[in-house]
């Protein structure tokens, strides 16, 4: 349930979103959202935040979602970097990052995709190396957001462990501009402002300071910034879900066929009460997450991350298809903005991590189950 500041907050992002609507300036709204203090709510406040967490940022994200404009960089940006710096990052690196991620005049991606390591971090190969205090990145990332318009991207790189010889994971930031650090857009079909690029690291150096925390708690730190990865993805596609329902409820309201509004009719009602009874069962399990998140119950996070990620996903390719069959032709039409989300609610059931590998987490860590892999 929400507090009375979560309810303030919710109406208030709520405003936000309804002024900006469906097809707006997202640069725009970033701006707006950054100048009102939305962006940075879970970042600390000695550094510009608001103090908040996880549960206080997913509320931003999901309800500009509702209101058909979602900010995807709300993932990545504050969620992902910003947590990580702000747990782990020096004092040198909160003080030069956080407090313009949270008004929003900068931002960073993040990188930790490949090509041929897909589900399975355990295979990333982009390599980090010592060169007297520097270091040297070579590597491939692929399907990273908005790289274009951040300041830097949080690069998930591996270096070898002097006592076993073993690549352990560890995060460098690497500015936009850095040499040897290019990008190329991927052609997606997907309607999003934030575009999706391919990186290639060919021997960036990189300063000391660049490396994130402690060499050795790579994967510490990593799990730190993937579980609000989850979290925000299921705030994403709750958002989704909630606009797409919207869209269909008014026009079952007001579509009126043989003198009765079509909403009258159970095979109309039905699966869009069944849709709103997903997605909030969803929700529930988000803010489950989010809570255990900011209690600092990491692995309690991650088990119920993953569910809502699931929960949410599902419930929201569902609210989207039942929208588009409530309205018919106008299902496909642009004035109505539904058939954009057929493509896009498919995102949270691949990303960050498919459902399918959520599926074998919760029947191994949860269930028990022997793995198959």
């Amino acid at each position: 349930m929400d507090t009375e500041d979560h309810k303030a907050l919710r109406e208030a992002v709520a405003a936000l979103g309804k002024r900006h609507g469906r097809g707006g300036d997202t640069e725009q709204l970033w701006s707006d959202a950054g100048r009102l203090g939305y962006l940075g709510v879970n970042l600390p406040e000695k550094h510009g935040g608001g103090g908040g967490g996880i549960s206080e940022l997913s509320i931003v994200l999901e309800e500009l979602g509702a209101a058909g404009c979602p900010l995807l960089m709300l993932v990545v940006s504050p969620a992902i970097c910003g947590t990580v710096i702000a747990r782990f990052g020096t004092e040198q690196q909160k003080q030069a990052w956080l407090p313009g991620l949270a008004d929003g005049t900068r931002r960073m991606a993040f990188g930790i995709t490949e090509p041929d390591a897909g589900s399975n971090s355990h295979r990333i190969t982009t390599t980090a190396r010592k060169d007297g205090t520097d270091w040297l990145l070579t590597g491939r990332k692929v399907f990273i957001s908005g790289v274009d318009i951040a300041d830097a991207t949080l690069i998930v790189g591996r270096t070898e462990d002097a006592r076993t010889g073993r690549l352990k994971p560890c995060l460098f930031i690497v500015p936009r501009d850095t040499p040897g650090f290019t990008r190329r857009p991927i052609d997606m079909e997907l309607n999003a402002a934030e575009k999706q690029f391919e990186l290639v690291l060919d021997d960036v150096r990189l300063p000391a300071d660049a490396l994130v925390g402690d060499e050795d708690a790579g994967l510490l730190q990593l799990f730190a910034g993937l579980n609000p990865e989850r979290i925000m993805t299921a705030a994403f596609a709750i958002g989704m879900g909630r606009h797409a329902l919207a869209q269909a409820i008014g026009y079952a309201r007001d579509r009126t066929v043989w003198n009765t509004p079509i909403g009258a009719h159970q095979a109309v009602a039905h699966p869009l009460a069944q849709a709103h009874i997903e997605l909030e069962l969803a929700r529930l399990m988000m803010q489950k997450a989010a809570a255990l998140y900011d209690a600092g119950d990491d692995m309690g996070a991650g088990e119920a991350a993953n569910m809502a990620k699931y929960a949410a996903g599902e419930a929201c390719v569902k609210a989207v298809d039942q929208a588009v069959h409530t309205l018919g032709g106008n299902g496909l039409t642009r004035e109505y903005g539904l058939a954009r989300l057929i493509t896009a609610a498919r995102v949270a059931r691949i990303a960050p991590v498919s459902r399918e590998m959520i599926l074998n987490y919760v029947s191994h860590q949860t269930l028990g189950l022997p793995k198959s892999y």
